[in-house]
Formats: C-alpha cells, sequence, structure tokens
C-alpha cells in the first residue's frame, strides 16, 4: 500500500514510528561509539535506558514490534520494516538489532567493571 492510499491517522504514526526509529538507531549508534572510544557522558544512561523500554516493548510483543497491530487497526498493514527492507530481512532485523544492542551494553557493563577494579 502506498502512501496515497493511507488514512491520515496511519501515515501520522508511519512518520512518528519512522522518528522513534531515528532515535533507536542513534542510541544504538551512541552507545556503540561510547564503547569503542571509552567515552562516556549524560547521554549514555539515557541510550541504555531507551534501548531498555526497547527491549520490554520487544518482549511483551513477543519479539514483534507491539504497535502492530496499532497499525493494522489504523489501516496500514505494512510492518514498519517492510517499508526499507524485503520481508525476510525485515524479520530478521529485530533479533540483530537485539544481539547488536545486548553486546553494545555489554561492552560498557565491562568497561565500566574494569574501570572500578571488579
Amino acid at each position: 500500500m502506498g502512501w496515497s492510499g493511507l488514512p491520515w491517522r496511519a501515515r501520522v504514526f508511519r512518520l512518528v514510528h519512522a522518528a522513534w526509529s531515528v532515535v533507536g538507531l542513534s542510541t544504538l549508534a551512541h552507545i556503540w561509539l561510547c564503547a569503542v572510544t571509552g567515552r562516556r557522558d549524560r547521554v549514555l544512561p539515557a541510550s541504555i535506558g531507551f534501548l531498555a523500554i526497547e527491549g520490554i516493548a520487544l518482549g511483551v510483543g513477543r519479539g514483534n514490534c507491539p504497535m502492530g497491530p496499532f497499525q493494522r487497526a489504523l489501516g496500514d498493514p505494512v510492518p514498519f520494516f517492510e517499508l526499507v527492507l524485503p520481508p525476510r530481512a525485515a524479520k530478521a532485523a529485530i533479533p540483530v538489532l537485539v544481539i547488536v544492542s545486548a553486546l553494545g551494553i555489554a561492552a560498557i557493563a565491562v568497561q565500566e567493571l574494569d574501570r572500578r577494579g571488579r
């Protein structure tokens, strides 16, 4: 379904969902930047918190975006990741992002333990 065929509420939701996704990917990039450089700043805990909220939401959705039913109810049947990825890659995106997020957060945690002398 193309943009012009969507009800206005579904269009607004797609835009909000896109913004949320950009923030999520930015927080993931920031975590990895901090992990690689060893830098710490005030944004790092917020980034980790944001991804933790994402993880909880994915748990509630049993590995799927919990907003999917809401999106469909608005008249948008296309899962968000399928707007930019083929269906098979879209289905794999969430587990891959969970693993990459967990590894980044684990790297930060290990560094903090090393800094504090365990």
